[in-house]
């Protein structure tokens, strides 16, 4: 899947098939349910879920949260827009 394809996905009800939970996370965070996006992101115990995880809580606003699980994911804590963090963490993960 391309990152247009998974754009375009977000048109959808629901998430497409065979998304790691990561990706679920952020395809509910671009559909703009905060909650979902979470459950999807801490049920992912694997560095991309953290990332996503940390990503999150950067949105929410909780910095020390979201400097935890940026440093579970082994990546920096991000200071790009939030619309630019997301499209790079999509980029990454959908190869």
């Amino acid at each position: 899947m391309t990152v247009d394809d998974f754009r375009q996905s977000i048109m959808a009800d629901g998430p497409p098939a065979k998304l790691t939970l990561a990706l679920v996370g952020l395809w509910w965070d671009a559909k703009g349910d905060w909650t979902r996006a979470h459950e999807a992101a801490q049920q992912d115990e694997v560095p991309d879920g953290s990332w996503v995880h940390g990503y999150l809580h950067r949105k929410e606003g909780d910095q020390d949260n979201a400097a935890y699980w940026y440093g579970r994911a082994s990546k920096p804590v991000c200071r790009e827009p939030l619309d630019a963090e997301w499209l790079n963490i999509a980029r990454d993960l959908l190869g």
